[in-house]
């Protein structure tokens, strides 16, 4: 686990639901420079993706939110794993926290929720990893104290935004099933 010399504030934690998404959806919109479609919003709320997503709230506020999906080698959305199946991988959409409540623990016990619930409920999965814009030092620091590797970069990735270069940021989680 991730300790901080900062004091972890007493945050509650919670699943995203048809009376909660569009919090998300304005909380996303404050923390992340590019705008997620509707559908990303309503894939949230498909059956078997309940678990995939998490909230902070402070206060009942919403602070933070981390929402994942799972992938095929196809990199295809699958709502259903079987655990025989080769190649899957979980890829974080979005993590993040509000500015201020930054650097108090949220986004640490956010991702470590998501690591305990792989190797929980979804111990086949070969990794987990997302796109992190090339300029963004804060996160590709955070993500390293997790174990997190970057391992390539994809030029002109982002359409609206500068640097539009990404990184694939990985973590292994398990050896690659022979194919």
């Amino acid at each position: 686990r991730i300790s901080t010399s900062m004091p972890h504030l007493p945050v509650e934690y919670g699943n995203v639901t048809p009376k909660n998404v569009g919090q998300v959806r304005v909380l996303n919109q404050h923390i992340f420079p590019i705008v997620y479609a509707d559908k990303f919003y309503s894939d949230l709320l498909l059956p078997g993706k309940a678990d995939l997503s998490r909230l902070a709230y402070y206060n009942d506020v919403l602070v933070g939110a981390l929402c994942c999906r799972l992938e095929n080698e196809k990199a295809e959305d699958i709502a259903v794993v079987d655990p025989s199946s080769k190649g899957v991988r979980m890829y974080i959409m979005t993590l993040g926290v509000l500015a201020p409540y930054r650097e108090l623990g949220i986004g640490s016990q956010l991702l470590q929720h998501l690591l305990d619930l792989v190797a929980k409920k979804y111990p086949h999965l070969e990794d987990i990893y997302l796109h992190v814009q090339t300029s963004n030092k804060l996160a590709l620091d955070f993500y390293a104290k997790f174990g997190f590797q970057n391992i390539a970069t994809i030029p002109d990735y982002y359409k609206r935004i500068d640097p539009p270069d990404c990184y694939i940021v990985s973590k292994k989680v398990r050896p690659a099933i022979e194919k």
